[in-house]
């Protein structure tokens, strides 16, 4: 039964992952957390950070996560499956017809009005993220700090993401082992004074 439910719901992603990357974190998110709690909220949004640093298609590593969290390697085989194998069946299928008819009416209008259906639920994603980043922080000043400087390197300087995460993730280690560092010498220093 779990394995079946691990196909449907990644299959589910990948049929309405339209555009693939950050259009089927929502999805993820819905299917994973929110209606079959295999993941847990700061679990799901760690390693979304984690995938986002490493290479490779996002959903492609969230899906082999997920199974394998759920049900070991063989869980995170037919989660991959189960995810990539609408998109094989629509590009065999459907891409013909696509080039064939691209420049239609109603082809280049259904393209068009998916767009705002997709920015809204990333929008609504990054909006969550944002809230739980906020309430989780220590130092709202840090987390202002991180947001304006990500902010700066993707819109102004038009660094490309992956550096960005890169860099965040090594100013956030850096902060923490440096934050580690300064508690265990003032307990340490407290207790040589007594």
């Amino acid at each position: 039964m779990i394995y079946w439910q691990l196909f449907l719901a990644f299959f589910r992603i990948g049929l309405f992952g339209y555009g693939g990357g950050p259009t089927m974190v929502p999805l993820f998110y819905t299917e994973c957390v929110k209606k079959y709690k295999w993941v847990k909220e700061e679990d799901f949004t760690d390693n979304l950070a984690m995938a986002n640093a490493l290479p490779g298609p996002i959903g492609t590593k969230l899906a082999a996560y997920v199974g394998y969290h759920v049900k070991g390697w063989t869980g995170a085989l037919i989660a991959n499956c189960a995810m990539v194998l609408p998109t094989v069946l629509v590009m065999i299928g459907l891409l013909q017809v696509i080039y064939r008819w691209k420049d239609a009416p109603g082809v280049y209008g259904m393209i068009q009005a998916i767009q705002p259906v997709i920015a809204v639920m990333t929008a609504v994603l990054t909006w969550e993220f944002l809230q739980k980043g906020w309430q989780g922080s220590k130092k709202k000043s840090g987390a202002v700090a991180m947001l304006a400087l990500s902010l700066v390197m993707l819109l102004f300087l038009d660094w490309h993401p992956g550096i960005v995460v890169g860099i965040a993730l090594v100013l956030s280690f850096g902060y923490a082992t440096w934050a580690i560092y300064k508690q265990r010498r003032s307990r340490g220093d407290e207790g040589g004074a007594v």
